[in-house]
């Protein structure tokens, strides 16, 4: 039994809202209650939507989205992520990195091609810790990671199921594989390339007034290469598990997960992950919040599921013309949005099935509208922290290495001064 959308109020998502403001406001208003008891807070904010639901709507009714939530949403999520988290943080690039612009350009640019291969997740946690690693020396540094969220945590991953999880719906759905490659293919090289543009301009300006002296390999420094490169194999197997997940029971794809995590962590030598400075702390950040972020988030997108029915009605009403033909634009615009807050995944599902939900459809006759859900989905996860997985997980790592890293809102003003602008020219040149 589920929670029937068309008979929320509004007044429903506020759970969700006072979840959202706890994490934007706390960390700044009162740091260290928010460090020692997130996951209490988490647990209120769950609490206070789901024994009022138990009280209206009846025990079964927010028992069976619990457990629906939790079994089918929550928990492959933190599994999957666990693995990635895990098997990535056994993989050790040493050699004398050096932070100058060239190179963490260059690491962005091969995050961004890892990104569709092995996904947003799997690609940030490989390559953030060597990037904290050659930024160790500067004094600068907030601007690496922002625009490591934007480029290997979000947009990176849109070209193919494999890259981020509403594409990966979209191909369970019926979506050919390399659809998204052949339709947002522009999209996406224009907004890495000027992505990274503007990155390396940033990064060069910063590097030159912190006057960075050159880091010259002094002797004893390892050459350069992977310690830990075993942890490739169960990489390679996270993906291949992903990949064949609409074909396999969801227990048993969750299984062969849990199962390479305790893999990576027995074939890996301590050292590698302590050369790493592994740390379960960012991971169980992560999955405390998102625990909230799930739960509360129920009734919202129950709301947005009802359609016309809804509380959100409106939203519905808003993609389409007065012909009742879908507006590629508002579809951008509304699914990416709703991206940046909720999780991008059951959101690309929504819009999916207010644009008709058959795919052979959306795939020829209604070709720009998938694209335009498809790319709002993917690249507007990067408004917010919690629009995709990897955005938090990037920021607790960094902020586990002694990066102060800006809160929810200061991080929103640098998305949305540099994210929106991009978007507009996007809607512009292909969504209108």
């Amino acid at each position: 039994m589920t929670v029937d959308g068309a008979a929320l109020s509004a007044a429903w998502g506020l759970p969700f809202a006072g979840m959202l403001l706890s994490i934007a406001l706390m960390p700044l208003a009162a740091p260290r209650a928010w460090h020692h008891h997130h996951g209490k807070i988490a647990l209120g904010w769950a609490l206070a939507f789901l024994l009022p639901c138990a009280a209206v709507f009846g025990a079964g009714a927010a028992g069976g989205a619990l457990l629906h939530t939790l079994g089918g949403e929550y928990i492959p999520f933190i599994v999957l992520l666990t693995a990635l988290y895990t098997a990535a943080g056994g993989i050790h690039l040493r050699g004398n990195l050096h932070g100058r612009p060239a190179l963490n350009t260059a690491l962005l640019a091969a995050g961004a091609l890892l990104a569709s291969v092995m996904g947003t997740t799997g690609a940030s946690m490989l390559l953030i810790r060597p990037l904290i690693r050659a930024n160790h020396n500067r004094r600068r540094v907030v601007h690496v990671i922002v625009f490591f969220i934007f480029i290997v945590g979000n947009a990176g991953g849109s070209l193919t199921p494999l890259g981020d999880p509403p594409l990966f719906l979209g191909y369970l759905q019926g979506v050919a594989f390399f659809w998204t490659l052949r339709h947002l293919f522009p999209e996406t090289l224009f907004l890495l390339g000027a992505l990274l543009a503007l990155f390396f301009a940033i990064d060069r300006w910063c590097y030159r007034q912190e006057g960075v002296l050159p880091q010259h390999p002094t002797p004893g420094t390892p050459r350069f290469g992977l310690d830990g490169a075993i942890n490739l194999l169960p990489l390679a197997a996270i993906v291949a598990l992903v990949l064949a997940g609409g074909a396999l029971p969801a227990w048993l794809r969750d299984a062969g997960l849990a199962l390479l995590t305790l893999v990576s962590l027995a074939i890996t030598p301590r050292a590698v992950r302590e050369a790493n400075q592994f740390s379960w702390a960012p991971m169980q950040e992560v999955a405390k919040l998102f625990a909230g972020i799930f739960l509360t988030m129920i009734p919202v997108l129950a709301m947005l599921q009802a359609g016309e029915a809804g509380a959100f009605a409106a939203v519905a009403r808003a993609v389409a013309g007065a012909d009742g033909q879908p507006l590629p634009a508002a579809y951008f615009w509304a699914s990416g949005v709703l991206s940046a807050f909720l999780d991008n995944a059951p959101t690309y599902l929504v819009f999916f099935n207010l644009a008709g939900g058959d795919a052979p459809t959306l795939m020829s006759t209604l070709a720009p509208t998938l694209a335009a859900i498809s790319a709002g989905s993917v690249f507007m996860g990067a408004l917010t922290y919690i629009g995709n997985a990897p955005n938090f997980m990037i920021k607790a790592i960094a902020e586990d290495r002694g990066i102060r890293m800006p809160g929810f809102f200061g991080y929103m003003l640098w998305s949305c001064s540099i994210l929106l602008p991009l978007f507009a020219v996007m809607t512009f040149i292909w969504f209108r």
